[in-house]
C-alpha cells in the first residue's frame, strides 16, 4: 500500500513538474513576443503616420513609404488565396470522402504531410523553374502569388481533412436515410459543420505565407519599386483589366529587407515601421482564425 501511496506521489510531482515547465515555456514565448513588439512599437510607432502608408519608397528616408508593397502584398495574397482555397479543399475532401484506402493514397498522404515542412526556399526554386523559366511568366505578380499557394497547398489540405474528420458519422447517416446522395452530404452538412476548421487553416497558411521573403527573392521580386500595378478595373469594356497579373512587384517583407541591408539609422526606423505593420496584420490574421474556431464550436454546441 505504501508503495502504491509513494508511486502515486512520484507521478503527481513528475506531474506539476510538466505543468510548470510549460506553463513556463508558454510564459518566456509571450514575454519575447511582448518585447519584440515593443521594440517595434518605440522603434518604428515614430514613423507611422498617413504620409508613410500613402507614399512611395525613396532614396530620403523621411520621404519613403510603403505603398507599393502594402499593394503588391495585397494582389500577391489575393492570388495565393484564389489559387490555393479552392483547390486545397477540393483535394482535401477527394482523399478524405471518395479516394480508395491503398498504397497510392498512402503514398500522396505522406507526400503531402512531407510538403507541409519543407523550406520555403525549394519552393521559390521550384517556381523559379516552373512558373518563371518553362512557362515563361516572368517575374511577375501572378508567379509570386502561384508561389506561396504551393507553399499555402499542403497546410490547406492537412487542415482541411482535420476538420471533415471532426464531423460525427452520425450526419452523415442522417443524410443518407434521408436519400441524400455523397455529394449532396458532403455540400449541405459535413463542409459546413467543418467550415470553423477549414477557415482557420486556410487563415493560419496565408498568415505564414504573407511573411515569406526567401520564394519571393527566388523568383525575381523586386525589393525597390516606385510606381503601382495595373489597375484591374478600366474605363472601357469589359471594365476589368488582367494586366497587373503580370506586372513587377515588391512585398512588406522584400521592403522591410530593403531597408534593413541600408546603412543609414532612418531606414531602420522606417523597417521598423514596416515591421510592426506586418506583424500587426499576421497577429490579426491569426486572432481572426481563433475567433472563427470559437464561433464555430460555439455554433456546433448549440
Amino acid at each position: 500500500m505504501r508503495e502504491l501511496q509513494g508511486h502515486i506521489a512520484r507521478s503527481q510531482r513528475i506531474d506539476r513538474l510538466f505543468r510548470w515547465a510549460g506553463l513556463g515555456s508558454m510564459a518566456s514565448a509571450v514575454v519575447i513576443l511582448i518585447f519584440l513588439l515593443g521594440t517595434l512599437g518605440v522603434e518604428g510607432g515614430r514613423r507611422l503616420s498617413w504620409q508613410f502608408l500613402t507614399s512611395y519608397p525613396s532614396r530620403m528616408p523621411a520621404e519613403a513609404g510603403i505603398l507599393p508593397a502594402c499593394v503588391g502584398t495585397f494582389l500577391v495574397m489575393l492570388v495565393t488565396a484564389l489559387a490555393s482555397i479552392p483547390l486545397g479543399v477540393a483535394a482535401a475532401v477527394y482523399l478524405e470522402e471518395y479516394a480508395p484506402r491503398n498504397r497510392v493514397t498512402a503514398l500522396i498522404e505522406i507526400n503531402i504531410a512531407n510538403l507541409a515542412g519543407v523550406p520555403s526556399i525549394v519552393y521559390g526554386l521550384m517556381a523559379l523553374g516552373l512558373f518563371v523559366h518553362q512557362l515563361q511568366l516572368g517575374h511577375s505578380i501572378l508567379t509570386a502569388g502561384l508561389t506561396l499557394a504551393l507553399l499555402c497547398l499542403p497546410v490547406v489540405i492537412i487542415a482541411t481533412r482535420e476538420a471533415v474528420r471532426t464531423v460525427p458519422t452520425a450526419i452523415r447517416e442522417a443524410a443518407y436515410a434521408l436519400g441524400a446522395t455523397k455529394w449532396q452530404t458532403i455540400r449541405d452538412h459535413v463542409l459546413p459543420y467543418a467550415t470553423g476548421g477549414i477557415l482557420t487553416g486556410v487563415i493560419i497558411a496565408l498568415s505564414r505565407a504573407i511573411g515569406e521573403t526567401a520564394p519571393l527573392i527566388t523568383i525575381g521580386a523586386l525589393s525597390f519599386i516606385a510606381f503601382l500595378p495595373s489597375s484591374p478595373v478600366t474605363a472601357d469594356p469589359p471594365f476589368v483589366s488582367l494586366d497587373w497579373l503580370f506586372d513587377p512587384f515588391t512585398v512588406l517583407p522584400m521592403q522591410i529587407f530593403n531597408w534593413v541591408s541600408r546603412p543609414q539609422a532612418a531606414f531602420h526606423l522606417n523597417a521598423a515601421a514596416a515591421g510592426l505593420i506586418l506583424m500587426s496584420v499576421t497577429l490579426a490574421m491569426n486572432g481572426l482564425a481563433f475567433y472563427i474556431r470559437y464561433r464555430a464550436r460555439r455554433r456546433i454546441h448549440w
